[in-house]
């Protein structure tokens, strides 16, 4: 680790950036973590550190998820990596009033204990550069609803692995119809029980099979939000 310390002594060095990026694909934590304060030392602002070496790392894992180059328990890392250099940057990013892709509430539905697939769409959803509000499992509609009045969120995500609670997800949009809400908030479903046809017949603006098209959902539903905004 010493090596790496020395080797970013110079003032301006312009890869540390990549390196970032890389240890994030690498899932070294320690690294990244270690290049994050650097990077802050050297006054690189922290919207660049976020976004050219956080982020860029992280859709590299999620383009060789999506073509199964890599597989759940890399993806796992990586994410723990990346989540680690957030710790040493949220401050900074709060400080420099850096804004986020968009605010994305997400959870499984109640009745539903099951979320390493919720947890993995959360950590490619934040490697993304989205700020998210995981609720865990077992959410009733309540807290689905009062955390997206709260934040004020864009993208609200559901997840469910039974075929006997996927039903409850009509109920949360239901309800965010009764509240005035549903026009404010896109709504995106996932589960190994779920479909496409399911996903529309109960209102909701997309289905994602996997963590990384999860993310290539929230990408197109915001960037058409903004279009039509």
């Amino acid at each position: 680790m010493r090596g790496v310390f020395l080797s970013y002594k110079e003032e301006g060095n312009v890869d540390i950036y990549k390196d970032i990026a890389v240890g994030v694909e690498k899932g070294d934590l320690d690294l990244v973590k270690s290049l994050t304060e650097m990077a802050l030392a050297q006054k690189s602002s922290a919207e660049d550190i976020l976004n050219k070496g956080l982020v860029s790392g992280m859709n590299v894992v999620g383009e060789k998820f999506k073509n199964m180059e890599v597989f759940i328990p890399e993806v796992l890392v990586s994410a723990r990596a990346m989540s680690g250099g957030m710790e040493v940057l949220k401050p900074h990013l709060i400080k420099a009033k850096v804004k986020f892709k968009g605010k994305v509430v997400i959870g499984t539905v109640k009745g539903d204990l099951h979320d390493i697939g919720k947890n993995i769409v959360t950590m490619m959803l934040k490697g993304a550069g989205y700020e998210v509000f995981d609720l865990g499992a077992d959410v009733p509609k309540e807290r689905f609803l009062d955390s997206v009045k709260k934040e004020n969120a864009e993208l609200l995500g559901m997840s469910a692995l039974l075929t006997t609670t996927m039903t409850y997800m009509k109920e949360v949009i239901d309800e965010l119809g009764k509240e005035n809400l549903r026009a404010k908030v896109k709504v995106i479903v996932g589960g190994a029980p779920l479909t496409q046809a399911y996903a529309e017949k109960i209102g909701a603006d997309g289905y994602a099979p996997d963590a990384a098209l999860a993310v290539d959902l929230a990408n197109g539903l915001f960037q058409k939000g903004q279009a039509s905004g």
